[in-house]
């Protein structure tokens, strides 16, 4: 019987040390992300911060401007399409997927959220209950005002522009212009 309860103890000890250890290196990447997007936007940076994404898997085009305080977490399930523009503080969370098309203009403090928390059934605890991963798709030549809010599965259309502040939950339809808490159809863009 002493025999098995050393065991048990031995795995819980490299269960925790596994755990301590995970958590280093999530802190470590997070330290590291941040000092890196902390960073002007000149040419070689913006070349450095596309690499570091690309060592996580992400697909990153050419001539992609990240400005200071962006911050892409975690880079796989990442596609960026050529001369995309991410502006100052824009968040995006890349566990569902996220797709955005050339020439594409992501506004200041504009988050891209393709992951949420699962709401559980019968009153359940949030915190264990996992989470709904859905891709977001930008087509190209799509204008994203400031401060907007990109839901998990949601689809912008070729040439759509969103409204500062908008909050977008259903799919956009290309050519239109969005706007509202949920964002809604103004009108065409001719």
């Amino acid at each position: 019987m002493p025999l098995d309860m050393t065991r048990s103890t031995s795995n819980n000890t490299n269960v925790g040390i596994a755990g301590a250890l995970h958590a280093v290196l999530v802190v470590t990447f997070e330290c590291v992300m941040r000092c890196l997007f902390s960073l002007p936007r000149y040419r070689c940076l913006n070349w450095l911060k596309a690499s570091f994404l690309r060592m996580q898997g992400a697909q990153i085009g050419k001539r992609v401007v990240f400005y200071p305080g962006v911050w892409i977490a975690p880079g796989r399930n990442l596609t960026v399409g050529n001369d995309v523009d991410f502006a100052l503080d824009v968040l995006v969370s890349t566990s569902g997927g996220v797709a955005i098309g050339d020439r594409t203009l992501i506004g200041y403090r504009t988050q891209l959220i393709s992951s949420n928390h699962k709401m559980p059934d019968d009153r359940g605890m949030i915190f264990r209950a996992g989470h709904n991963h859905e891709p977001i798709v930008i087509e190209r030549d799509v204008w994203i005002g400031a401060n907007c809010t990109i839901l998990p599965g949601v689809r912008i259309g070729e040439g759509a522009v969103v409204g500062a502040g908008s909050v977008v939950a259903k799919d956009v339809e290309p050519f239109t212009v969005v706007g509202g808490v949920p964002a809604k159809m103004i009108r065409p863009r001719r």
